[in-house]
């Protein structure tokens, strides 16, 4: 069973939703899977991240991207410049770079072995949840860290 995003924000002036309280900016992080459905336009998937992807560039939200993202990207063949391409669709003000500190990881070397997920799952679940931002993800692993991180599917947000 994948886990479910409900919001339950009041209504407030100076949202950027109307789901949530004034001046509340969500900060988004995105799993390099939904970058992949939007890019390569994987069906119905490819159509939620982009739904989803819009939808944050309309208000003016941010998302996040680690160089995890980077490396798993570059891993299945992308280079550099097509991983620019495809980042750039969110505007300059709409896209932050977050680091793995050291501590950061060897949590999620921890978490990885404790409960036999992907490395690369645990590392984004942290840096999801030390930057306040809504993780975004359809990998089943998330389950195993729902004390980590709250996980979104993409059709949940938008």
């Amino acid at each position: 069973m994948l886990i479910l995003c409900h919001t339950s924000f009041s209504e407030g002036r100076g949202s950027t939703s109307p789901h949530l309280p004034p001046f509340f900016i969500m900060i988004y992080y995105l799993d390099t899977s939904i970058w992949l459905d939007f890019h390569e336009k994987r069906g119905q998937n490819g159509e939620c991240a982009r739904k989803l992807i819009l939808t944050i560039i309309e208000q003016g939200t941010i998302i996040l991207y680690s160089d995890l993202h980077v490396r798993e990207l570059k891993q299945l063949g992308y280079s550099s410049d097509e991983i620019a391409l495809l980042f750039k669709i969110v505007r300059p003000n709409g896209l932050r770079h977050v680091h793995l500190y050291r501590t950061q990881n060897e949590e999620a070397r921890a978490l990885s072995s404790k409960r036999k997920i992907p490395l690369g799952d645990a590392i984004h679940a942290v840096l999801a949840r030390d930057n306040n931002a809504v993780l975004v993800s359809r990998d089943h692993d998330f389950e195993k860290l729902k004390d980590i991180t709250k996980t979104c599917v993409p059709e949940e947000l938008y």
